[in-house]
């Protein structure tokens, strides 16, 4: 079933938000309605599989990896009608004009990225295509600190908050980053 006109959805948020959880929910409810779907992850993610998304509670869908945008337009499907792209904030900016491409076909592009970095800064092309996009959820996590809904990740390096001229690229799970509140998170500068 083709849709009638496309649209993009952006799911972010700080790591162990749910972020992936939600995009599963949702391919899996496109699929029940027997829509056709694709996802679509970067190949420098392969904490858990490298030939699935997987949520850190668990929960996975197969997906298609990719080591730069341009592959999403060579592998999609004519008959795709549901994309998903998980861990967008990886890609390069070339995946701003492909999701408005596929969504201008007619497809849901449904995409999932950390919003901000471990230093709390806008991160990779999550911005635009937060700006761009038709629905933009954003969730949060729980801080490990105090408890309260957390909208930060906190990089760890030996147990202490990451220095802010620390590399920004560094793919990890729950041994080097938890989420944190605002009054939580720490960057140290000096």
């Amino acid at each position: 079933m083709k849709h009638h006109s496309g649209v993009v959805e952006v799911i972010c948020g700080s790591m162990f938000s749910g972020k992936t959880d939600e995009l599963i929910r949702r391919l899996r409810r496109a699929t029940i309605a027997r829509q056709k779907v694709q996802v679509f992850k970067p190949a420098i993610d392969d904490r858990y599989a490298v030939q699935k998304v997987t949520s850190h509670a668990g929960t996975d869908y197969a997906a298609i990896p990719i080591n730069n945008a341009a592959d999403i337009l060579d592998k999609v499907d004519n008959d795709t009608t549901v994309v998903g792209i998980d861990e967008a904030q990886f890609l390069d900016p070339e995946v701003i004009p492909i999701v408005q491409k596929l969504a201008n076909q007619g497809m849901r592009v449904i995409i999932t990225g950390l919003d901000t970095d471990f230093r709390g800064e806008p991160f990779g092309p999550m911005p635009v295509l937060m700006a761009q996009a038709e629905h933009v959820d954003k969730l949060q996590a729980i801080c490990m600190t105090c408890g309260e809904p957390a909208s930060r990740t906190q990089r760890l390096v030996n147990g202490r908050p990451a220095h802010y001229n620390d590399p920004v690229v560094i793919v990890g799970a729950a041994e080097m980053y938890e989420a944190r509140c605002r009054v939580h998170h720490e960057v140290p500068r000096d």
